[in-house]
C-alpha cells in the first residue's frame, strides 16, 4: 500500500512528497527514486514520464494536484520521480552535478531501467527544461512532448536566475526582501528542501536552448502556459519555433495555480490521444 502525506486544502503547504515504496536506481552514481503506476483500465498508448519542477518533487507536483489519478484513469502507464537534488533522491552540492545533460540523463536512464523504449514525456518548470533537452538530446526515447509552466522563456532565458540561488543560502526567509527571491524560498521551506542542493541546482542548470535547437525537437509538442504566468514567457512564441507543436494557455491561471487546472488536464488527456499508437 503506497502511503501520501496530505498537504493542506488551498496549497502545497508543507507536503513533502515523502511516499513509501519508492523505488531506486542510481543514474550516473546518484539515487533516483521514482514510482511506476499502472493503467488503472485498458492500457490506451505510451507510458507517460512526469518530471517536476524546481523545489518540487513528485508529490506536490504530480499527486497532490490529481495527474497520478487522472493519467493512470485515462488508461497510461504513469512514471514519477524526484529530480536529483529534490525530494527522496540524491542531492549533490556541486553545481556541475546538475547540467541540463546530467538532469535529462536521469529521465532517459530511468527509462531504460524499467525497460521502457519510448515514453510520453511531461515537464512543468524546470522540467519543461529538462524534457526538452531529453527531446532534443534523445528522441527516439520521446512520442510526445507536453512543455508546461515554460513558453519562450526555454529560449530567451537561461532558467531562474542567480538570485534565487542566493535566497536558497540567506540565513532564513526573513532575511530576504525581494518577492521572487522570498518566493521561492518560501517554497522551498514548505517542501523541506537541501537548500544547497538546490543552489547548486540553479547554478548547474542554467542554460538557454537556441532557436535553432528547438526547431530540431521533432516531437509532437504542446505547450501549456497560464494566461496569468509572469514567470514562463509567451507559449505561442515557443510554438512558432517548433516544427510539430502547439499552444494551450490555461485561462485565469498563474505559474502555481495552473499545475492542477482543469483546462489544462484536458488539453493533455486530449492531446496523448491524438497521437498516433505507440510502436
Amino acid at each position: 500500500m503506497v502511503r501520501r502525506d496530505v498537504a493542506p486544502q488551498g496549497g502545497a503547504g508543507n507536503f513533502t512528497g515523502k511516499t513509501l515504496g519508492m523505488q531506486e536506481f542510481l543514474s550516473d552514481g546518484v539515487r533516483i527514486a521514482y514510482l511506476d503506476f499502472p493503467a488503472e483500465r485498458e492500457d490506451r498508448g505510451a507510458p507517460i514520464l512526469l518530471v517536476h519542477g524546481f523545489a518540487s518533487n513528485h508529490g506536490v507536483n504530480w499527486m497532490f494536484p490529481q495527474w497520478v489519478k487522472t493519467l493512470t484513469g485515462a488508461g497510461r502507464r504513469t512514471l514519477v520521480f524526484d529530480n536529483r537534488g529534490h525530494g527522496r533522491s540524491g542531492k549533490p552540492h556541486e553545481p556541475q552535478a546538475y547540467t541540463p545533460q546530467a538532469m535529462a540523463g536521469d529521465a532517459a536512464r530511468l527509462l531504460d531501467h524499467i525497460g521502457v523504449a519510448r515514453a510520453d514525456v511531461m515537464g512543468y518548470s524546470m522540467g519543461a527544461r529538462i524534457a526538452a533537452h531529453l527531446a532534443l538530446t534523445q528522441p527516439e526515447k520521446v512520442r510526445g512532448l507536453i512543455l508546461a509552466g515554460l513558453g519562450i522563456h526555454l529560449v530567451d532565458d537561461e532558467g531562474l536566475p542567480s538570485g534565487i540561488a542566493d535566497a536558497m543560502e540567506a540565513p532564513s526567509l526573513d532575511a530576504l526582501t525581494d518577492p521572487k527571491q522570498r518566493m521561492f524560498r518560501a517554497f522551498a521551506d514548505s517542501t523541506r528542501s537541501d537548500l544547497r542542493a538546490l543552489a547548486a541546482c540553479i547554478r548547474g542548470s542554467r542554460r538557454a536552448l537556441s532557436a535553432q535547437e528547438v526547431g530540431r525537437i521533432t516531437a509532437p509538442t504542446l505547450i501549456c502556459v497560464g494566461s496569468e504566468d509572469d514567470v514562463a514567457g509567451d507559449p505561442l512564441a515557443l510554438a512558432s519555433l517548433m516544427p510539430n507543436a502547439r499552444a494551450l494557455v490555461i485561462p485565469g491561471r498563474d505559474h502555481n495555480r495552473a499545475v492542477g487546472d482543469k483546462v489544462f488536464k484536458e488539453g493533455v488527456l486530449a492531446f496523448l490521444e491524438s497521437l498516433q499508437p505507440a510502436v
